[in-house]
C-alpha cells in the first residue's frame, strides 16, 4: 500500500433528530488519536448539510452515527446526494443500532462497512485507512 502524505480527513455527523452523540464523539476522538483530521458537524444535521460540509472540507470519508432507527432513510439519501455530486471516491461509513440485514441492504447501495456498538475503535480507524489508501489518489 502506498503511503499517504497527508492526514486522512473524516467528517463525523449525526443526522436527523437523534440527540445521542456520545458515540460519535468517542469515534471522532479515536480517529483524531489515530492521526486523522476530524470534522464533527454536531447534532441534527440533514443529509444535504452533511454532503455539503463534506464537499467544502474535501474529506476522504463520511461517518454517520445513527441510533434512531432511521438508517434505511438516512444512508440511502446521503449516498444518493454523494453520487449526484460525483463523490465516488469518498467513503460513506457509520455505525449505531443497525440490524445485520439492513447493513447488507445498505452495503448493496454503496454504503461502506457499518459498525455496531462495542466495535474496537482501532478496527474502525483501520478500515477507513485501508479504504482511503485503496480508493483515493494522493
Amino acid at each position: 500500500m502506498e503511503k499517504i502524505n497527508r492526514p486522512i480527513r473524516v467528517l463525523v455527523a449525526k443526522v436527523g433528530l437523534d440527540g445521542h452523540d456520545r458515540g460519535a464523539k468517542v469515534i471522532a476522538t479515536a480517529l483524531r488519536d489515530a492521526g486523522m483530521e476530524v470534522i464533527y458537524t454536531g447534532l441534527r444535521q440533514t443529509p444535504e448539510m452533511v454532503v455539503n460540509a463534506a464537499l467544502q472540507e474535501d474529506v476522504d470519508a463520511i461517518g454517520i452515527s445513527i441510533l434512531s432507527g432511521a438508517h434505511n432513510t438516512v444512508f440511502p439519501k446521503v449516498i444518493q446526494l454523494m453520487k449526484e455530486k460525483k463523490m465516488d471516491d469518498v467513503l460513506l461509513t457509520g455505525g449505531g443500532i443497525i440490524p445485520e440485514e439492513d447493513m447488507e441492504h445498505l452495503h448493496s447501495l454503496g454504503v461502506g462497512k457499518l459498525f455496531a456498538p462495542g466495535t474496537a475503535t482501532g478496527d474502525i480507524a483501520g478500515y477507513i485507512t485501508s479504504w482511503v489508501k485503496e480508493h483515493r489518489s494522493f
